[in-house]
């Protein structure tokens, strides 16, 4: 959740004429990385929340792009830009590691394991 509210932070000071554009595109990614994430832990299965897990990091990298993109264009600074980006890499790694955590799960629970 620390990254969706660094996003809507930071891009409060785009042009205002992104604000349907980038701004929106980048706020979407960014809840929908933490809302794919609890959606997934709500499902039924481990199999479920994989599935989610890998949506949200889907966002991730959409995300990603659009960091590059606002830092290209010169809406982002060199430090809010690095921030956010740091951000990103940290966020990637804790959704690999849960991912790999619960297909091990998966697998431990599966009748040909």
């Amino acid at each position: 959740m620390d990254l969706a509210q660094t996003v809507y932070q930071t891009t409060n000071t785009f042009p205002a004429d992104e604000r349907f554009g980038l701004t929106s595109q980048m706020r979407r990614c960014a809840v929908s990385i933490a809302s794919n994430i609890a959606e997934g832990a709500g499902r039924q299965t481990p199999k479920e929340f994989i599935q989610f897990l890998h949506i949200a990091q889907g966002s991730l990298s959409e995300l990603d792009t659009q960091l590059e993109l606002a830092h290209k264009f010169g809406y982002l600074a060199q430090e809010s830009w690095q921030t956010i980006d740091a951000m990103l890499e940290e966020e990637d790694k804790i959704l690999s590691g849960l991912i790999r955590a619960k297909k091990a799960t998966v697998k431990a629970l599966s009748p040909n394991a």
